[in-house]
This record gives C-alpha cells, structure tokens and sequence, in this order.
C-alpha cells in the first residue's frame, strides 16, 4: 500500500484518481509525490483538478442527505441508494417512507468537518502550484465534472529544454509504433511513419506517389532521395516544427542517417529498442487477420472469441518466420553503423512492458544526455 491507501500499481499505466479525505492536508499531499506515485518521467501528478464547495451549500446539501435502507430493482442488493430532499428525491412512495438520515450530516458535525478542510486546504494547494486546477462546485455536477475532465484529458506539456525530435530505431516487432504513438498521445509530438508516409502518397497519387508506386508494385526498396523528400515535406510542415516530432521507420542504414544529417534534420534524442529474437517471433508470428471483419487477433495475447472465427484467421505472409528472419538480420547488419553514427543514442530493454518502456523513454528525454567516455 501507498500513502492514502493506493496500490503500487495504481503508478503503472492505468494511473489514479484520489477523492475524499486524502489528501487531507499538506504532509499527505507531499507524500503522494514520492517516486513510486509520481506521473511519468519523474514528474508529481499529471493534473490535479481541486473541487472547491461553497460553505453554506456544501452544509445545505449534507443535511437534505438521506439514504434508503433497501433498494430499487436492479441495482446492487448490500449498496444503500442515496438521495437529496431537494435535488434526487425519488418518486415511489414505498422507497420514501423507508429513507433514513444518514449519520454524520448534522450542521453542526457538517460545519466541524468544514472548518478542518478550510484549516487543511490553505496548506494543501501550494503543494501543486503547477498541475492545479480550482473548479467552484456551485453549479451543476455535470459542469463540474465536464471542467475536470477537460481539465485531465489536456495535452501534458513536455518537460524537455527543448522541442523534442525523436528517433526510434529497432527491428520490426520491436514496439517503434506503439512507443511513437505514445508519446504522440500524451505530448502532442508529430508521429511521423515513413512506411506510412510512403503509403499515403501512392494513395494520394501524388508527384512522389507516381514514382514510388513502382518499386511497390516490384515490392522493392523505395530509393533513398525519393523517400528523402516524401520525408522532408513531412518534417517541414508547422506542426512538427513547433511541435516536434517522432520518427520511425527511417533511417535504416548509416548511409540514410548521414544523408537526413546533411539535410538538416538532426534528432536531439535517439533510441535503440533491443527486443530478443524468441520473442519478436512470438509477437509477429502469432498474429492473425480475419478476412470477414478485418479484426486482428493474436493467437497469445488477443486470442479470437470463438473456435468459428480462429478457424478462419488469416496470417499475413510478412509474419511469417522466414521473413522475420530475413528483416531481422537487415537490421542488425546496419545497426552498427547507426549506432555509431549517433553516438549519444540510448539503448534500451524493449522486452517488458510496454509502459514500463515509453517511461524509461520519457526520462531519456527529459533528462540531459550522460557525456560518454572516450
């Protein structure tokens, strides 16, 4: 258990949501700022939404409360409903006559428990002096609620010293889409595919389209200037200048990675996502496709619903293990170059838990590069 009752895994990926006496006063509300509570990357809470009552509704409201001793059908048979004598008091007149007063909501114990969250909360605020978001509760639940969540779902900022340009590199399976289309999600950074960009432009059928189409008829290599400049018109766009951005899918090769230097397009943070080869296999050659829906399944993890459907999958000839093999081992014959090439890059364990990754990410990019010795 954590301060205030929380589970260590309420600091995985799922996060937390505190409400009721806790934080109830400043010693508390430092201690939810330990290491294993705090938000990704190192940082305290992402947001922390504070709803402030009125004092004379606040009391109002407590009073009118009553719950009813049994409950209406359909709802849990051991949870007591809870009503307002002003704002929810029910229509059948068999719940009304059984409702009780709950105890604790006299005024006068109303007014103690308000008088230790005046005296508390004066301390408590400047605990969060940059993630804190008052919200006056005397309106509708329903604005109360839809300002917080406005509130929570707020892009965070990036606590990089700088506009982030990120580069993951790693074989296929490795966990590049997903680690790009977190830190997309969270951060606001351009997630930038070049596989992706070379697919839309065949689709657009665009100059560069036209010229690419070829070689993805012949299922060959895209030659670098063409991708070079698909790209280039990508990473020019306003978005991903003052954004930043998020790159996968290229450079592959120490030759690649030179020309995008001498362009102008230099990464402040690069990746290497070391992932073993059993477990790439088990990842890729799992995967099934059903031909009817379009649904992806896989075999381990995201097994189909029924014995009918698994019995149609589809595997995709791109997973199958030979073909693995064979992307793999291109690779890793060019990963040396790359890794000489950026020579602050950072190596990572790609083989645990996705969330477990994108924050080891997080902190490589917020946190300065570590000078290697010569």
């Amino acid at each position: 258990m954590g301060p205030c009752g929380l589970l260590p895994s309420c600091a995985g990926s799922r996060g937390w949501r505190s409400s009721g006496r806790c934080p109830g006063g400043q010693s508390q509300g430092l201690s939810l700022q330990g290491p294993r509570l705090r938000g990704r990357g190192g940082a305290s809470e992402d947001r922390r939404p504070a709803v402030v009552p009125p004092e004379k509704q606040d009391g109002a409201q407590h009073a009118a409360r009553q719950t009813g001793s049994g409950t209406p059908e359909g709802r849990g048979l051991h949870q007591a409903e809870i009503y307002h004598a002003t704002f929810d008091w029910p229509p059948e007149p068999e719940i009304q006559k059984r409702l009780i007063a709950p105890a604790g909501i006299s005024g006068g114990e109303t007014a103690r428990r308000l008088l230790a969250y005046h005296r508390n909360i004066a301390r408590l605020l400047p605990s969060y002096p940059k993630i804190l978001k008052v919200i006056a509760a005397d309106q509708p639940c329903v604005d109360v609620f839809y300002q917080a969540l406005t509130y929570v779902q707020t892009i965070h900022p990036s606590n990089a010293p700088f506009t982030p340009r990120v580069l993951l590199c790693g074989p296929v399976g490795s966990g590049r889409s997903l680690q790009a289309a977190l830190l997309a999600q969270k951060y606001g950074l351009v997630n930038v595919c070049c596989g992706q960009l070379l697919k839309e432009a065949v689709a657009d059928k665009s100059e560069y389209g036209e010229l690419i189409r070829p070689f993805f008829e012949k299922e060959t290599a895209v030659p670098d200037n063409i991708t070079m400049k698909v790209l280039k018109r990508r990473l020019d766009r306003q978005d991903c200048v003052e954004r930043g951005w998020v790159l996968h899918g290229f450079p592959r090769d120490g030759g690649q990675a030179l020309l995008m230097d001498s362009m102008g397009y230099k990464p402040n943070r690069v990746f290497f996502l070391n992932v073993p080869f059993d477990s790439i296999l088990e990842r890729l050659t799992l995967r099934r496709t059903d031909p009817v829906t379009g649904e992806r399944s896989h075999l381990m993890y995201k097994p189909p619903p029924t014995m009918e459907i698994q019995a149609r999958l589809l595997q995709s000839p791109k997973d199958s293990e030979e073909q693995i093999k064979l992307r793999m081992d291109r690779f890793y014959r060019n990963s040396a170059e790359l890794e000489e090439f950026y020579g602050q890059a950072i190596t990572l364990n790609g083989d645990q838990d996705p969330y477990t990754v994108f924050e080891y990410i997080e902190s490589g990019i917020i946190n300065p590069l570590r000078k290697k010795a010569p």
